[in-house]
């Protein structure tokens, strides 16, 4: 291979050209190199963020990224995607529930639902046993007695939330006995820009109601998903409801608010502190990044994870 003539060249311009090559071998380096180094928290990619938004990664890239960026996991994936996983050496840390369609709809608050929700969970608490997954998500579902139809009318939150326990301890105790972690998601009913960004119509927006909810279930396989972006939306005071919540989290997400984007100097919420009282308060499950991504979504979800890895 011909080599590159110097002639012409002072011996400032070598030294600029020089200096230059450095500075970009060292920015490789630095991209290629995992954004956890700490490892206390366990983090996690939620696959539909980067599979269905932005670049729509398939599941081997998300993969790929995952052991690049140091993660563990990649979340609510289908039972068809983890033998790929644990191929790349990583886990599901929280499965989906089965619904078709909006799985946050229909949910534990209608009995209407029950027969349903109920089938499709435990089937894939099952399959989460069998490969050796952790937990499986759940959901209030909407407030109406029809849960696509606001016009039927909606349930007060102390019958809907009654339904909830009645559903969720008929199949607690299938998840004691399977291993399995029942994680119910809070969401929030504010942001009605995007149906990805707030659920307007969702019964658990309020994270307190939510948890004493849980309590009354008794199970320790059923458990909060603590989502911190609509738990700042909704309830705010983060560092204080995570000490309060200590007891019933099962599993947490993040995203930057406003705007459920990367967690950047754009947005309200402060990760390290919040980080660090999850480990305060012996918290040892995974951190999903659960952000829309914007700009370059691998540059974006380097930055969340590092900023985590506290």
């Amino acid at each position: 291979m011909n080599q590159p003539s110097t002639a012409g060249l002072n011996r400032r311009d070598l030294f600029t050209a020089a200096a230059g090559a450095a500075v970009l071998t060292a920015a490789g380096r630095a991209a290629a190199a995992p954004a956890v180094t700490k490892g206390h928290i366990k983090q996690s990619i939620v696959t539909w963020c980067f599979g269905m938004m932005g670049d729509k990664w398939s599941i081997e890239k998300q993969c790929q990224v995952a052991n690049e960026l140091g993660c563990l996991s990649i979340e609510l994936t289908e039972p068809k995607d983890w033998p790929l996983l644990k191929k790349h050496g990583l886990t599901c840390a929280i499965a989906p529930n089965g619904m078709p369609g909006a799985p946050f709809v229909k949910g534990f608050n209608n009995p209407k639902y029950h027969e349903e929700v109920i089938a499709r969970t435990t089937e894939m608490i099952d399959a989460c046993a069998e490969a050796g997954m952790p937990a499986v998500i759940a959901f209030t579902g909407f407030k109406w007695r029809d849960a696509e139809d606001p016009a039927s009318g909606a349930m007060p939150d102390d019958e809907a939330f009654d339904n909830c326990v009645k559903g969720l301890k008929k199949i607690a105790g299938h998840a004691e006995k399977q291993g399995v972690t029942i994680c119910l998601e809070h969401l929030n009913t504010r942001d009605d820009s995007h149906p990805m960004k707030g659920h307007p119509g969702y019964q658990g927006d309020d994270v307190d109601a939510v948890a004493a909810m849980l309590r009354r279930v008794g199970s320790e396989r059923v458990k909060l998903l603590f989502d911190i972006y609509h738990v700042q939306i909704m309830n705010g005071d983060v560092i204080r409801r995570l000490e309060e919540c200590k007891d019933i989290i099962g599993h947490v997400h993040t995203a930057g608010n406003p705007g459920r984007n990367e967690l950047d100097d754009t947005q309200e919420i402060n990760y390290p502190p919040i980080m660090r009282k999850l480990l305060e308060i012996g918290y040892d499950g995974y951190v999903g990044q659960e952000f829309i991504p914007t700009r370059d979504p691998l540059a974006g979800l380097r930055e969340a994870v590092a900023l985590c890895d506290v």
